[in-house]
């Protein structure tokens, strides 16, 4: 509830526990076991930040923040609730709300381009290695040089492809491209788009401003994630979130101290955001968190415990809400005393004792004061919800949607010339250019091929006509030996004739 310019959580025996505005850019932690009233917590400060004119984010990972929409209805439970903490001026009604979804299924589509998100985070999305992250730097490095838009996974998948083929003209000024690398990005890719993601890349692109957003009578709306099915894949919800937190400090503008933050996100399963996360990441993040807080950004992480979140992040968290706790095991009291040694001490009660006694709706609270100092831990009882607990149908989510300002702004993906395009037509023209060389090749091989036929063609000619022509030779020579053969024959025969005739006639004359 907004009371007397103060966003009231809750209430101790003594005082009424709340967040003082202008110090709620200071951040938050929600902690406390499953089933201890996390979820209403966040729901409360949500509907009071509303209330404070102040837009707030929040993952839905249930599905049962989305009642925000729908004005709360009476239980025994919670009057007893509130004639416990003597609410006289509390009311149920609904609150401005504002449905998104990755998958555009449930909510207004978001969208954003692989250049907006940055090598860093889709590192932590493909679960990359420093080194091959590295490769993904150069990657959209020579993207940028060369003015490769790079929107959606085509873009990149295609990009990198040729990248990889042409490395060689890349190493000497950007470093080592390594095949190897370039390989398991593209698998990654792929697992990546199994998983739905393609539809969180492309255009129209989401503009980070819609979420800050009030309605005519100057209540902050509150914008949900429907992330029952991205909690599905931690890793791209951690992920998105983590883009969000990257996004807003990189897009807003520094305002220092306002008298209210202009937006308040809160990070459900917050432990997911550090699962894992390498030193030289972290180091990112936490001065993300330490400087988002002067562009008028709240954050507020929902986990189990406060040892969920990495000491220097935790540092920066100064107001904070423990439900209870679970200590059957060594591990679980170590973290129900690291939770307890986080507040200043009270000395009505046990800080410790009191984390394992808390029933459900109760908590240990400290906000900072004027002075932006931590108060003195407070046991007290939240507020219950004004709005709706639990699931909506469907026809009250699309009613929702389809009166809102943003109904149809992010609806349809569109495609413009992008890497994808470009590449591809490079792609072509290298492509027609080397069928060209080839079949250039290809024509002066026949065309040599030709001119050698035609000269062994030539070759062979000359050679049957020399042998005609020796045969003829030889044909002619033969005739004529043999014709010489018969003349002289003939001759002889004559000769010899005539010697025989004047030898006969020589004796016949003696003899007479």
């Amino acid at each position: 509830m907004y009371l007397n310019e103060k966003i009231l959580i809750g209430k101790s025996k003594e005082k009424e526990l709340f967040i003082l505005p202008n110090k709620a850019n200071r951040h938050g932690l929600i902690t406390g076991a499953s089933g201890s009233g996390k979820t209403v917590t966040s729901k409360v400060m949500a509907e009071s930040f509303s209330d404070a004119g102040i837009p707030v984010f929040m993952a839905d990972v249930k599905g049962d923040l989305a009642g925000s929409c729908i004005e709360g209805k009476t239980s025994e439970k919670i009057e007893e609730r509130l004639k416990s903490l003597n609410l006289k001026e509390f009311d149920y009604k609904s609150f401005p709300v504002h449905f998104w979804d990755i998958y555009g299924e449930s909510g207004h589509p978001i969208r954003t381009t692989i250049s907006r998100v940055g090598s860093s985070i889709l590192s932590i999305m493909l679960g990359l290695s420093e080194a091959q992250e590295g490769v993904l730097d150069i990657v959209f490095k020579i993207a940028e040089d060369e003015n490769l838009k790079l929107v959606d996974l085509k873009d990149l998948r295609l990009t990198l492809q040729y990248i990889a083929d042409n490395r060689k003209d890349y190493i000497t000024k950007y470093g080592n491209i390594t095949t190897q690398s370039v390989g398991v990005i593209q698998r990654s890719l792929l697992s990546l788009e199994k998983e739905g993601a393609e539809k969180f890349f492309g255009e129209p692109d989401l503009n980070i401003n819609d979420f800050i957003k009030t309605n005519n009578e100057g209540k902050g709306y509150i914008n949900i994630l429907h992330a029952t099915k991205l909690f599905e894949n931690p890793d791209l919800y951690a992920s998105f979130l983590l883009w969000l937190l990257t996004e807003l400090f990189t897009t807003m503008p520094e305002v220092g101290d306002l008298d209210k933050p202009k937006i308040v996100f809160f990070f459900d399963e917050a432990h997911l955001l550090f699962n894992g996360m390498p030193e030289y990441r972290l180091k990112r993040i936490v001065q993300v968190v330490r400087l988002v807080r002067s562009k008028g950004i709240g954050l507020y992480f929902v986990s189990q415990t406060p040892t969920d979140i990495p000491n220097p992040i935790l540092a920066q968290l100064g107001n904070r809400v423990q439900h209870t706790l679970r200590a059957y095991t060594p591990a679980e009291q170590k973290n129900v005393k690291a939770a307890a040694t986080a507040f200043r001490v009270n000395s009505k009660f046990d800080t410790e004792k009191a984390i394992l006694e808390l029933g459900t709706g109760e908590a240990l609270i400290s906000f900072q004061n004027e002075k932006g100092e931590p108060e003195v831990v407070e046991k007290g009882v939240i507020l219950p919800p004004q709005s709706a607990m639990g699931t909506i149908d469907e026809m009250t989510r699309t009613k929702v949607i389809n009166n809102s300002e943003f109904a149809g702004k992010y609806d349809e993906p569109i495609d413009n010339e992008t890497a994808y395009e470009i590449l591809s037509k490079k792609l072509e023209e290298k492509k027609a250019l080397e069928e060209a060389e080839d079949k250039k090749k290809e024509e002066e091989k026949l065309a040599k091929e030709e001119a050698k036929k035609k000269k062994e063609e030539e070759k062979e000619a000359a050679r049957i006509a020399r042998q005609k022509q020796k045969e003829a030779e030889n044909s002619f020579g033969g005739q004529a030996k043999k014709m010489g053969q018969r003349v002289i024959q003939n001759t002889t025969t004559g000769f010899i004739r005539r010697i025989a005739n004047a030898i006969v006639k020589s004796v016949f004359s003696k003899k007479k």
